[in-house]
């Protein structure tokens, strides 16, 4: 794992799984995985949140409330698209709601496949998230500042 100057903080968005994939989530909070041994801090301000993990696909109803959580976090930042809704729309694709996976909204850094994703996998992701995070620190893209200072 990378060495960061502060630990990660991650905002958990279930943008409208079945639920299944949030559990495992939340189970990644547990002492049986704890996932907060890599200094990763739960938060519920995106304003304070380095790693954006969503669940569930994009619908109608959430479509502007995914993109206003991105908006409002501090550069650089990175986002984890878990499980197979996440990432496609997965068995809701066809739904006439459904517009599809978090990519055709907000740029996605770490795809965690499943359904439901494992908790090793969501680890495993956040894990490579927080890798990416470095990267963008040390190399931010052009016409963006980088965040420097504490929270």
């Amino acid at each position: 794992m990378t060495h960061l100057s502060k630990s990660p903080w991650i905002l958990h968005y279930d943008a409208s799984s079945c639920n299944g994939c949030d559990i495992e989530v939340l189970a990644c909070l547990s002492p049986l995985y704890d996932v907060e041994r890599f200094g990763i801090i739960n938060t519920g301000n995106p304003k304070h949140a380095d790693v954006l993990v969503i669940t569930g696909g994009i619908n109608e109803q959430n479509r502007e409330v995914v993109k206003n959580l991105y908006d409002q976090m501090p550069d650089p930042k990175v986002v984890v698209a878990v499980g197979i809704c996440a990432s496609t729309g997965g068995v809701f694709r066809e739904c006439y709601n459904v517009v599809g996976g978090i990519d055709c909204i907000i740029p996605v850094d770490v795809y965690v496949p499943g359904c439901a994703a494992r908790p090793e996998s969501i680890i495993d992701g956040i894990v490579r998230a927080l890798s990416i995070l470095e990267e963008k620190k040390k190399n931010p893209a052009p016409g963006r500042a980088a965040m420097g200072g504490e929270r």
